[in-house]
């Protein structure tokens, strides 16, 4: 793990766990999120896990695919994700590089992203998210 202070929260809101970033994180950075994210998922038994990435003017191909590692990583664990707060211009630079979530849902923003966790987990098992 690499020291220094942290520039993301991961909160614990009932069985879910809300993951913030607050500012753009380097590679290094985003290991240590990953890493910590991951392991507070089987610490807390939580079900779900929202990411927001509000924050971020910039998702670089490195940051994409360690969202889309992290919401295969939570589902082995038991948990699904989503990723909220992608903002216009970040989501339109994606589509043009041809960058995705892959498998993992979005949502508009915390509350959407919430509600979207209550509707999937409430769900028979066949029509949970992935």
């Amino acid at each position: 793990m690499t020291d220094g202070p942290r520039l993301f929260s991961i909160l614990r809101q009932s069985s879910y766990l809300i993951a913030s970033i607050h500012t753009a994180l380097d590679d290094s950075q985003l290991m240590r999120f990953k890493e910590d994210l991951v392991q507070r998922i089987g610490h807390d038994r939580a079900r779900g896990v929202v990411v927001d990435v509000a924050a971020l003017d910039v998702l670089d191909s490195y940051a994409s695919r360690t969202l889309r590692d992290i919401g295969e990583m939570a589902r082995l664990r038991g948990a699904a994700t989503v990723i909220v707060g992608i903002q216009p211009a970040v989501a339109f630079a994606m589509v043009q590089l041809g960058m995705n979530t892959g498998s993992v849902v979005t949502a508009l923003d915390l509350e959407e992203g919430i509600a979207t966790l209550d509707l999937a987990l409430a769900a028979p098992a066949t029509v949970r998210l992935r």
